[in-house]
Order: structure tokens, then sequence, then C-alpha cells
């Protein structure tokens, strides 16, 4: 009977870590974008690509950023396994100087909370 229950318990134990095997993971091509100089007033538009690497649908529940002065855009369904995707980034570059600014990714992947980073610097008209 005890090795009955032993069988039992392990193959229970065994399906379950095979159950934890089935997850999505979220890989991104790069974490930072760099916006480097730019001018006051032009493009504020960058994109974050990633991959899922898992094995089941990637849903990206929210994208936040640390300030106002980005906004971040989600994509709107699930990213199928192996399939990629993008989050966009819209900086104010109306703000003059340094670009320091974080977005929290929140998601069903593996590691369900990532941090994406843009850096740079918006110069005036007219400076180098």
């Amino acid at each position: 009977m005890k090795k009955a229950v032993l069988i039992v318990f392990v193959g229970l134990l065994g399906f379950s870590l095979t159950a934890q095997d089935k997850q999505a993971k979220i890989e991104f091509k790069s974490e930072t974008v760099d916006y480097g100089e730019i001018a006051k007033g032009s493009d504020g538009v960058r994109i974050f690509e990633f991959t899922n690497t898992g094995s089941v649908p990637l849903i990206i529940s929210k994208v936040s950023s640390s300030c106002g002065c980005t906004i971040p855009k989600k994509p709107e369904g699930p990213i199928m396994p192996g399939e990629t995707g993008e989050i966009q980034v819209k900086y104010d570059t109306k703000r003059v100087g340094p670009i320091r600014k974080a977005i929290t990714v929140i998601s069903n992947a593996d590691t369900p909370t990532k941090v994406l980073k843009i850096k740079g610097e918006v110069k005036a008209e007219g400076t180098k």
C-alpha cells in the first residue's frame, strides 16, 4: 500500500512539474532604446521588439511609464508562441534635456514584470 501511495505521489509531482514548463516567455531584442541626441520637436516614437519564446500565448496586461512625458502602447491581443510583437513608446520631445525613463511591462510570462529603459538627450534648436 505504501508503494502505491508513493507511486501516485511521484506521478503527480512529475505531472505538476511538466505543467509548470508550459509558460509564456518574453524575450526583448533590446531592453534599452537609446534616442541618442535628437532635436527638440522631432519624432519621439520608438519600438521595443520582443518574441514569445514560450509554449503558451503571451498576454501583456499592462504597460506603464515612470512619467507622463512617455506614453507606451501595448499589443492588443495575445502573442502566440514563436511570434514577435512590439511595444511602442512615444517620448515628448518638446522637453529639452536628458532622457532617462523606465517602462514597466506586466504579462503572464515566466518573468511577469520587466522594466525597459529609454535614454538620450533632447537638444534645443541650434545647439550641438
